[in-house]
């Protein structure tokens, strides 16, 4: 599995980015994306919706189920992936690239040192 040393990881298989002025760019990972199969719809979230951590973000619909995407900070979304309506297959493809799903302007930045590191993740996952 690719698990990138640059990126945070929730428990339920988020992982988060943290970019310029407080922008956390949000995907599922390379776990994710393998568990679910090929994934045929992504519904994003809609711009300017506020988040919790936890608190459901987005669906992602594969060939075996539709899964919930969790968000792993609190914040407001401010750009979602559109291109994921035409071709979420994407997900499967590029999970930490063009398979992004949302950017949200982070309440607290510094949330994400609460997330998993890599070597935390790869735990997670291998456990």
């Amino acid at each position: 599995m690719n698990v990138p040393d640059d990126l945070r990881y929730s428990t339920d298989h988020e992982w988060a980015k943290l970019e310029e002025e407080g922008r956390v760019r949000i995907g599922i990972t390379d776990y994710a994306q393998d568990a679910l199969g090929d994934v045929v719809y992504v519904l994003v979230p809609t711009m300017g919706t506020a988040v919790k951590p936890g608190a459901k973000l987005s669906e992602v619909e594969s060939t075996k189920s539709v899964s919930d995407i969790y968000a792993p900070v609190a914040g407001t979304v401010v750009e979602v992936n559109e291109a994921l309506a035409d071709t979420p297959q994407v997900l499967n493809e590029d999970p930490y690239g063009d398979g992004w799903i949302c950017i949200i302007q982070a309440e607290d930045p510094a949330a994400l040192d609460r997330l998993l590191d890599a070597a935390g993740y790869r735990e997670l996952i291998e456990g």
